[in-house]
């Protein structure tokens, strides 16, 4: 009898649904409701194919049809890794769902869904023990900083951005953009910000060790965060901007031995806002 009144009482927390094994030539996506394949999208997964990452297709039966209103993506990957639509995946199905029930959960799935933010995947990355993620917080922690969530002295939140220049640059641009930066702002808030790495990492990456770190610091450490920011915004937006403007101080004064601005666009496939000038940031 109790277990009974519990069923009952739980019953409106519980979706209705079971578990089948269905070939993929027998799932149905066409809904209006449905969004495009992304190819690329389905692509790139498929690249990096991992079965743990595999979710359940959520499938509506109505009228005797498998009918995916989450989950279209997945049977695409699948297909494509497997080589065959007629692989099966695991589906959770609801039999008692109309057509614009399907339509509203598949609208609202995500409504209060919260995304992970890239310091908690960085971190988890970390629990799983992943290469990358280790060698960056080994490298960051060896100039006595650390990854952090929010904004201290001496922390670093861009940590997207420091998978980013490692994945593009390798190893040693990321070290050497982070010695700069420590360096010369000593860890001051700011001047870790995403813009600021890869402003600096873009100079290590164009000029190698035609940029001298000493006159580097000597240099830019006469300017604070805020200064090099408002040069940049009236350069150019983005990341590319604090580059320029930091190539702007950094040659400023220089008789022989200037860096090229032409150095930072000849992978971008753009020029210059405005030529470079001589500025007196005493």
């Amino acid at each position: 009898m109790h277990d009974a009144i519990c069923e009952r009482a739980f019953h409106q927390f519980v979706p209705q649904v079971h578990y089948e094994l269905i070939p993929i030539k027998n799932l149905v996506s066409n809904q209006n409701y449905q969004r495009n394949i992304s190819e690329k999208h389905v692509q790139k997964a498929a690249a990096h194919f991992d079965i743990y990452q595999i979710n359940p297709v959520k499938v509506s039966r109505r009228d005797g049809i498998n009918y995916v209103f989450n989950g279209q993506h997945t049977i695409e990957i699948v297909a494509l890794v497997s080589g065959s639509r007629e692989t099966p995946v695991w589906c959770m199905i609801y039999d008692d769902l109309e057509y614009t029930q399907e339509a509203d959960i598949f609208a609202n799935q995500l409504k209060y869904t919260k995304s992970l933010v890239p310091y908690e995947i960085f971190m988890a990355n970390i629990e799983a023990g992943n290469n990358n993620q280790l060698m960056i917080k080994s490298l960051v922690e060896s100039y006595d900083l650390t990854i952090a969530k929010n904004m201290h002295p001496g922390t670093i939140c861009a940590v997207a951005t420091l998978e980013n220049i490692y994945e593009k640059y390798g190893f040693h641009v990321l070290d050497r953009t982070i010695y700069l930066i420590a360096g010369t702002w000593e860890g001051i808030p700011q001047s870790f910000s995403a813009n600021m790495l890869n402003g600096v990492a873009r100079l290590v990456n164009s000029y190698g060790e035609d940029l001298k770190d000493e006159l580097f610091k000597e240099k830019l450490g006469r300017l604070s965060i805020k200064e090099i920011a408002r040069t940049a915004r009236d350069r150019r937006n983005g990341s590319l901007g604090f580059s320029e403007a930091m190539l702007n101080v950094y040659n400023s004064k220089m008789q022989k031995n200037t860096l090229a601005i032409t150095k930072l666009y000849s992978n971008k496939g753009v020029r210059p806002a405005n030529p470079l000038t001589e500025k007196n940031y005493g």
